[in-house]
């Protein structure tokens, strides 16, 4: 019980910190004309000058050596997949969603040893599917239960922020917080146009606070003196959450119902960050979905327009490397940007998603980082987000590379949805 005496201290202490910091800095640019200038790296452009000119030299030359600059500069790197998964399904109900689907709750062990640190997986899989569905994965914010208010569902015993509209009290869930999320995750929706949904609490991963890694499963890897916290041999938070979705996938490419080779992994704020590092580094991912993830995630960084980079290192420096706030209001000496996140998906589909009222998020920002990827596309053959200009609210654009702004706040909605599986519809042979 200690460590959680002990994380509910520290958590008070950053509670108190953040609350302060998250009112937008004086400093924020909401104004197009104060973007500062700025030039965009070029991902067809090696470290030592020589242009990549075809697929094959991106695929061997230019991706690894992005892959190893966002590791080095941005996120840290994760250890090696553990050699093989192991897993327990601890429930499975076959009439769910009023018939429509099965529910399996799945106890992941990370590190391939029972005695070992585990993450908790729902699942729903259509009942009338003859062969293995295509599915979708994806974190969420308070728990496996906050998706659907079903009894069944297991109340998660992770610690959580504290939130009155979730149900959370003194960091830990209650029966009030069954349901409270069911708005962003449309199952019977999902279901029903023949996917699975796959979910797991971010949480049960790495505690979103600064000293979670003492109680997540880096303490299965980072064993080396755990006083200094994360230094700069160590990997951010948002690897080791994207590192928890390949572990998924791992469980997924085990289970029959799915189709393995038609995964996608969608992801929204943090987590759609989080979600672009898993499908940037694990290819198994087919299909790579960021909602409103803003700064380190879909948003041109150099813009500096709403969440700037010295904003995000300062409320959560353990999100990313330590080498990352160096570069804080000298993004320009940044070797990477978040078109070339994107570009890391090529030749697999990727789509981008903003909302208009979203100005800390940088919708504009995150529609110039899927345009920009363009270029890695065209090298296969592919064509891109496929227009120069921003589209109205409401209305998506794109082939390889999707993109819309929606009407609205910082959230994930039907209309958010069904885009994605209409993206999935179209790319899923």
């Amino acid at each position: 019980m200690w460590w959680k005496i002990l994380a509910c201290v520290w958590v008070v202490i950053f509670g108190s910190i953040v609350a302060k910091a998250s009112a937008q800095p004086a400093d924020t640019i909401f104004d197009e004309a104060q973007v500062p200038a700025y030039v965009l790296p070029d991902p067809l452009v090696m470290e030592d000058g020589r242009k990549i000119e075809s697929a094959e030299d991106w695929t061997t030359l230019r991706r690894p050596e992005i892959l190893r600059l966002f590791e080095e500069h941005v996120h840290g790197r994760g250890p090696v997949a553990p050699d093989r998964i192991e897993y327990t399904v601890t429930s499975t109900d076959t009439n769910v969603l009023d018939g429509m689907a099965t529910m399996k709750q799945v106890t992941i062990y990370v590190t391939g040893k029972r005695d070992g640190p585990s993450i908790d997986l729902l699942l729903y899989i259509p009942k009338t599917a003859q062969k293995p569905v295509p599915a979708f994965l994806g974190l969420n914010f308070f728990g496996n239960h906050t998706v659907d208010a079903s009894p069944k569902i297991k109340l998660s015993e992770s610690w959580m922020r504290s939130s009155e509209e979730k149900g959370i009290v003194n960091h830990q869930a209650t029966e009030a917080s069954r349901g409270t999320s069911a708005s962003r995750w449309p199952v019977k929706k999902i279901v029903a146009r023949g996917y699975a949904l796959a979910t797991i609490y971010y949480g049960d991963i790495e505690p979103d606070y600064p000293e979670g890694w003492q109680f997540g499963i880096r303490t299965a890897f980072d064993t080396k003196d755990k006083t200094a916290g994360y230094g700069p041999s160590r990997w951010g938070t948002i690897g080791v959450w994207a590192w928890g979705l390949s572990r998924a996938m791992d469980y997924l490419e085990q289970d029959g119902a799915i189709d393995s080779k038609r995964v996608a992994v969608m992801g929204h704020s943090r987590l759609g960050k989080t979600a672009l590092w898993a499908g940037a580094q694990d290819p198994r991912f087919a299909i790579v979905i960021s909602n409103n993830s803003g700064e380190g995630g879909a948003s041109i960084i150099r813009r500096r327009f709403g969440e700037a980079l010295h904003h995000s290192v300062t409320q959560f420096p353990y999100w990313y490397h330590p080498r990352y706030r160096d570069y804080a209001k000298r993004e320009n000496a940044l070797p990477v940007d978040a078109h070339m996140m994107i570009a890391l998906m090529a030749p697999r589909p990727v789509y981008v998603a903003s909302a208009t009222e979203d100005r800390w998020a940088d919708p504009h920002g995150e529609f110039l980082a899927a345009r920009h990827a363009g270029p890695v596309y065209h090298l296969f053959g592919l064509s891109g987000v496929g227009v120069d200009q921003m589209p109205p609210p409401d209305q998506s654009v794109g082939d390889l590379v999707g993109y819309h702004v929606r009407s609205g706040k910082h959230d994930v909605t039907d209309f958010d949805w069904e885009q994605y599986l209409n993206f999935a519809d179209r790319h899923y042979p």
